[in-house]
């Protein structure tokens, strides 16, 4: 099973087979659970959505580096895009957890997008190599033929091919990268549902009609009103009472 595996979701898993996998289990290194897991199929032959793979990943990285993914980001990378106060959740081992549990702001998502859609580019500075953006961006393994579907069209390196030559990363109940490079155009979401390609069909449907081939002409007062809204949208975390549990001596 090749780095390539891990990052393409062609791992060589089944489904029955990943479910033993759980992040919640404390008693041994999750590395080391993955690696007991039986491989079905040739790895770099078989698709199936893996988070587990991606855990691998940022185990990888933490390996080589020796600090975890979201401090090696932090010190190389979020600092040219503006990105501050990230925060990613990490397994009882101390790895950051990679397939999910990275909070940042929805225009950080988009920066990110934005980085991607200018080949590692960012106010003239190269941050990823040209190459690897294309790798991973384009389509590296198969996952259906069902034409209507952005599920269907293909799997890069952690990146979904989309219909309308687009591509994007997302997450559960609809957080969004979404990159149209044919459009020049990146669209960030962060949301709560269940119905992912139901809000897929509203920007190919509403949003992508609209987008013209060349840009509007400036309008300041809008912008600066688009603006101040953006910076006031908040979604405050959930909070919850402190629950001590005592011990009883028998």
């Amino acid at each position: 099973m090749r780095l390539r595996d891990l990052l393409s979701m062609s791992t060589g898993h089944i489904n029955a087979d990943l479910k033993k996998f759980s992040f919640t289990d404390s008693e041994e290194f999750l590395t080391k659970t993955f690696l007991r897991l039986p491989v079905a199929h040739k790895p770099g032959t078989h698709f199936l959505y893996n988070t587990p793979a991606t855990y691998m990943c940022s185990a990888i990285v933490q390996k080589v580096t020796g600090k975890t993914t979201h401090d090696y980001l932090k010190e190389r990378l979020f600092p040219h895009l503006g990105i501050k106060d990230s925060h990613w959740e990490t397994c009882p081992q101390g790895i950051s957890l990679g397939g999910f549990g990275l909070n940042v702001k929805t225009e950080d998502i988009a920066k990110l997008g934005q980085l991607y859609l200018q080949h590692g580019e960012w106010e003239g500075q190269r941050l990823l190599p040209a190459d690897w953006v294309d790798a991973a961006t384009a389509r590296q393994t198969s996952n259906g033929s069902n034409p209507n579907s952005d599920w269907d069209q293909g799997y890069g390196y952690q990146f979904w091919q989309c219909r309308h030559g687009a591509y994007r990363g997302d997450g559960a109940f609809g957080q969004f990268c979404l990159v149209l490079p044919d459009h020049d155009t990146v669209v960030a979401i962060t949301s709560g549902t269940d119905n992912m390609q139901g809000v897929m069909n509203v920007i190919w449907e509403s949003l992508l009609p609209a987008v013209a081939p060349v840009a509007l002409t400036e309008d300041a007062d809008a912008h600066s009103a688009l603006s101040r809204s953006l910076t006031q949208l908040e979604l405050p975390g959930l909070q919850g009472d402190r629950f001590e549990k005592h011990a009883t001596a028998h």
